[in-house]
């Protein structure tokens, strides 16, 4: 685990090689060995079972899933609705990749007391599903930038849930728009394994971190899971250099959970299949193949 005082000076030299002109990702040739999904509630199958014949037809490798909304009460912690996504799955030949609780975007894990109890039965249903990751997500009312009580009811939290996640084999994956460094100060001390990044390029763009600088710090060790992603667009319309990501990510030697996920990328009107179509391509061609 790298310590904040050590994450300093590599983030320093990973500077300097770039300002001297350093291409920190020149390596042979080598394909980054992840498989593709997408999020469910980025094909308009939020936590739907029907998700998974759709991916099908788009030609993913797998589905991530949300666990559901305080409509349905989080309804994948229930046992039958688990049974008709791992019947579908079976069915299709589609696996279910990991679990997403994005409801914590409306009710805050820094803050509501309910949302301990979603967290801890989500590593149940992870563990019953045999999913590796579980995005917890903090974005919109349970945003953590300039929120130092919100970091430390999340550090405290996480301290007590941490043990089953171990226990399960699971990993809790923060989705958020703080700095590397941010991340890196909580899961210290949090102090455990089952505590990573989920880590989206274009959040941490948009928040204004040098994302081809965090990579290579938090690859290896640090990041969980994956999110491709642009706003509004398709993945080569827009501004990100994915090209470049893929290579840094496979420099780092980069495995995670196995998974990579496309979010959104779609232009507004588009036809969703034919969307991912096209951005599952330019990931084969563009991310994958470094």
């Amino acid at each position: 685990m790298i310590e904040r005082r050590e994450f300093i000076k590599r983030s320093a030299l990973v500077s300097v090689l770039m300002g001297m002109g350093l291409d920190l990702a020149a390596s042979p040739y080598r394909t980054l060995s992840l498989k593709v999904g997408a999020c469910d509630w980025s094909i308009g199958q939020n936590s739907n079972p029907a998700g998974l014949a759709l991916a099908k037809q788009i030609g993913l490798d797998g589905l991530q899933v949300n666990l559901g909304n305080v409509e349905n009460k989080l309804h994948l912690r229930e046992y039958s609705v688990q049974q008709a996504y791992q019947e579908q799955s079976n069915k299709l030949g589609i696996p279910i990749s990991s679990l997403a609780i994005g409801e914590l975007n409306n009710y805050p894990y820094k803050s509501d007391p309910q949302t301990e109890q979603w967290v801890s039965d989500s590593i149940d249903v992870a563990e019953q599903m045999k999913l590796p990751v579980i995005l917890l997500a903090f974005f919109n009312k349970n945003d953590l930038r300039e929120d130092p009580k919100g970091k430390q009811e999340v550090i405290r939290r996480l301290k007590e849930v941490a043990p089953k996640a171990e226990k399960a084999g699971v990993i809790l994956g923060i989705e958020s728009y703080l700095s590397a460094a941010e991340h890196l100060e909580i899961i210290d001390a949090v102090g455990s394994p089952a505590v990573k990044i989920y880590y989206d390029f274009r959040n941490s763009a948009d928040a204004g971190h040098p994302i081809y600088q965090e990579i290579p710090l938090l690859a290896k060790e640090h990041i969980c899971e994956i999110h491709i992603k642009e706003n509004g667009k398709l993945l080569s319309e827009g501004d990100l250099d994915w090209v470049k990501i893929g290579e840094l990510l496979a420099q780092s030697d980069y495995r995670g959970s196995g998974w990579m996920q496309i979010e959104w990328s779609t232009p507004a009107g588009a036809d969703i299949v034919q969307a991912y179509q096209n951005n599952l391509s330019f990931v084969n061609q563009k991310i994958k193949q470094v």
